[in-house]
């Protein structure tokens, strides 16, 4: 069975095609700019690559363009697009409506719409991307949604309910939903695996461009760092994270701002950007900092605290602690985030080995020193792997 797994946002199509016999992945692509002057496809297979620029108005020529490279060429993986099996998608927001994956029906994109004020971005996205694909492919190739809060659908009340009053809940479904949540389960389920134990107090760390921490307590999400948006949570590339209500308040008095002039610079301007001063890109603003830049070790120091916080916070929840994951762009690739967040919690149990830590290239590697009580791993995410075997168990029922 070969899955093509999808990952559309407003201008992007990011496509994988994967061969469930052994799980491996044949090609992978994105298509870029759609809807915009000077659109493109890049695509990689058999150990090559190919990009051209192609015109792509809407995610329907995207799909197309697509289809072609897989199946003719030096990138052709397939002898044509009759070999694709079944189409899994991520959605970012699946809200209360969605606690699992699901074989799609025109009712179902209706009611993704339907919830896309809760990600306007994202969902209409995924709504445009599934119209699409069932264009392109026709009826016959079933499509699967995987949606990105369903792991986070666990949360008691407690965790989820904002100090806000009741009728907003009951009204407006005003709570916390979270998000990266098939990279949670997936890495949360990996690190299981690998301890052999299934009866863990974990907490998984998804830092990257956008990130969020989750307290996983035997497979299953209790809490989460982002909330009803992904704006929510530690700082993140340009996004704010947890701020006092009041300060959205007071900055648009004095900037004048109203509505979505506001989210914009909450979510575009702020993080380590507006820290810093220098870049969204950690890498860039960690070699600021490294160079004497007070305002990038600001915004480095902020992280490591924030995420040092939510560690003990979950640590507290779950009354006790076993695990600790690192995953994402950030969590995979930067030991000195990693050493930062571990430093000073032996009270917790934690301690790592700093060589371990410098070590990279395997899916999974143990980071904990020897006499450390609480396991710290980086594992390496697979979302899409995550969404391929969901659709492939949906499909085969």
């Amino acid at each position: 069975m070969k899955i093509l797994v999808i990952n559309c946002g407003s201008s992007s199509l990011k496509y994988q095609l994967i061969d469930m016999t052994d799980e491996s992945v044949l090609c992978k692509g994105l298509c870029e700019r759609i809807g915009i002057d000077g659109s493109k496809i890049t695509h990689k297979a058999k150990g090559g690559e190919w990009s051209q620029e192609v015109p792509f108005p809407t995610h329907t020529e995207a799909f197309m363009k697509v289809v072609e490279m897989m199946s003719t060429g030096e990138g052709a993986v397939v002898a044509d697009k009759s070999e694709i099996s079944a189409i899994g998608h991520r959605v970012v927001q699946g809200a209360e409506f969605f606690t699992k994956s699901e074989i799609v029906t025109d009712a179902i994109i209706d009611k993704i719409e339907e919830i896309a004020p809760l990600a306007p971005v994202h969902n209409m996205a995924h709504v445009q991307g599934l119209r699409s694909a069932k264009k392109v492919f026709g009826a016959d190739v079933p499509n699967v949604v995987v949606f990105d809060t369903t792991f986070h659908q666990t949360m008691p009340p407690k965790a989820y309910m904002y100090g806000v009053p009741y009728e907003m809940y009951e009204k407006y479904a005003i709570r916390r939903y979270g998000a990266h949540g098939t990279s949670h389960r997936y890495v949360s389920m990996a690190a299981a695996k690998y301890l052999g134990r299934d009866d863990l107090k974990m907490v998984t760390c998804h830092l990257g461009n956008g990130s969020s921490i989750s307290a996983v307590k035997n497979g299953k999400c209790i809490d989460t760092s982002m909330g009803l948006t992904p704006l929510a949570g530690v700082l993140m590339g340009t996004r704010c994270g947890d701020v006092d209500p009041s300060v959205v308040t007071y900055m648009e008095q004095k900037l004048g701002f109203h509505g979505q002039e506001m989210a914009d610079y909450l979510n575009k301007q702020s993080g380590l950007l507006g820290v810093s001063g220098v870049s969204s890109d950690k890498r860039d603003v960690t070699s600021a900092a490294e160079a004497g830049n007070e305002r990038a070790k600001l915004a480095c120091d902020m992280l490591n605290y924030q995420i040092k916080k939510y560690v003990g916070a979950y640590a507290a929840a779950m009354g006790g602690l076993d695990c600790i994951v690192f995953t994402g762009g950030i969590g995979e690739n930067d030991g000195g985030v990693r050493a930062a967040v571990c430093e000073d919690m032996e009270f917790l149990g934690v301690k790592i080995d700093l060589e371990k830590n410098k070590q990279r290239g395997a899916d999974i590697i143990d980071i904990s020193a020897d006499d450390s009580r609480v396991k710290v791993l980086i594992v390496c995410t697979n979302e899409e792997l995550m969404i391929a075997r969901d659709t492939k168990a949906l499909v085969e029922g």
